[in-house]
């Protein structure tokens, strides 16, 4: 069976983080994706054998010389057949290729324009370096996190890149694309990491102006301020989490863990929770995490243990659901979300750029002629 995105065609542009990941994701559902990579390799990002940069799955790429006219011209030919475009370059960097909006749009009118940038196209710091953990400081997410008196906690690059800037990427060009149907017009589509990340926190500015929120790390219900939404230390040294926001669930992990609720006191009282924290705290001691695993996962206290990448593995939940798949060698979440009819294909591993590579990613773009006329010109190897 063909993923829900069988038919769908973009141009990747290559680069790193947030846009491969959006590109990933449009793969793995279906999607026929081609990579057009740098002739001269570009030290970018964090480097790792090919094998084990997971992002590139699903998709064949191509070298070109984007500073050549006929490399730019190759590009433009496969934009004439895209869907969407996604590029990452600092504001500006496509259009002096020969390769911005207006140019691909002349050759495609009804494309989406996908741009994945960290500060956006626009404004005094769109033309500047930064990092998830940047863009993540500017918008007061990364004020939020962490525990009281302590620095900010970093969230991996998980919650800026990915949440706030590939996966805003993937629904803008998907919206666009739906737009494009019915218009028959393509657009751009600035997708700015602060932008996604500010938005992702709407519900946090919503209660800030309410007054349900404060400001300052660890003093609020879902920040480690409360001890009923918190990490605990077990008698093995590891941690078991536990979330139980709502009564019903609080009073039956108080049940299954033998303590009195009188002596934690009124469940929503912040005056409460310091000694109501330090209980827990003394309580979750006594036993290791898989012994409370044992008792608390399988009931609605909403607790589970804290496992590493390689534990979540291996967790039977996971492993029912197939969570976790093996592509060549290397263990990797599967594609998500789950489809009633449409099933992806098992992803294919990160191709590296070869001949026949090259031609394998071509083929859904041009005739066999066509391909050995651009390898004949030295276009590509």
């Amino acid at each position: 069976m063909a993923g829900p995105l069988t038919g769908f065609k973009v141009v990747e542009l290559a680069g790193i983080g947030p846009g491969p990941m959006c590109a990933m994701l449009l793969a793995d559902l279906g999607a026929t994706v081609i990579r057009v990579d740098r002739k001269e390799p570009v030290k970018l990002g964090i480097e790792r054998p090919l094998q084990y940069n997971t992002l590139l799955r699903n998709r064949y790429a191509i070298a070109l010389d984007l500073k050549d006219p006929m490399g730019v011209e190759t590009v433009l030919k496969l934009v004439e057949q895209a869907d969407a475009l996604i590029e990452g370059f600092r504001p500006g960097v496509t259009e002096r290729l020969g390769l911005g909006p207006e140019d691909c749009l002349v050759r495609n009118p009804q494309l989406v324009y996908g741009r994945m940038t960290g500060w956006g196209q626009t404004g005094p710091m769109a033309q500047y370096a930064g990092h998830d953990l940047n863009y993540l400081a500017l918008t007061g997410v990364l004020d939020a996190i962490g525990r009281e008196g302590q620095p900010p906690s970093i969230p991996l690059n998980l919650l800026g890149d990915y949440a706030g800037g590939s996966l805003y990427l993937a629904l803008g060009i998907l919206a666009g694309v739906l737009e494009a149907r019915q218009s028959g017009k393509g657009q751009v589509v600035d997708a700015a990491i602060v932008d996604g990340a500010a938005h992702l926190a709407t519900t946090f500015f919503g209660m800030l102006a309410a007054g349900i929120w404060k400001e300052g790390r660890g003093t609020n219900i879902t920040d480690s301020g409360s001890p009923f939404y918190d990490c605990y230390p077990c008698k093995d040294g590891k941690f078991i989490s536990i979330g139980p926001i709502e009564s019903k669930f609080y009073d039956q992990l108080l049940s299954l863990m033998d303590i009195d609720p009188l002596s934690l006191g009124v469940q929503m009282d912040r005056n409460a929770w310091p000694q109501a924290k330090k209980i827990l705290a003394e309580r979750f001691l006594c036993r290791s995490r898989d012994e409370w695993v044992s008792l608390l996962e399988a009931s609605d206290a909403c607790a589970a243990g804290v496992l590493s990448f390689n534990e979540a593995v291996e967790h039977p939940h996971l492993k029912a659901r197939g969570t976790f798949i093996e592509v060549d060698g290397v263990v990797q979440p599967a594609p998500a979300p789950r489809f009633s009819r449409s099933t992806p294909a098992a992803p294919i591993a990160p191709q590296p750029v070869t001949p026949e590579n090259s031609n394998a990613a071509l083929a859904a773009w041009f005739s066999s002629s066509e391909i050995s006329a651009l390898r004949s010109s030295g276009i590509i190897d």
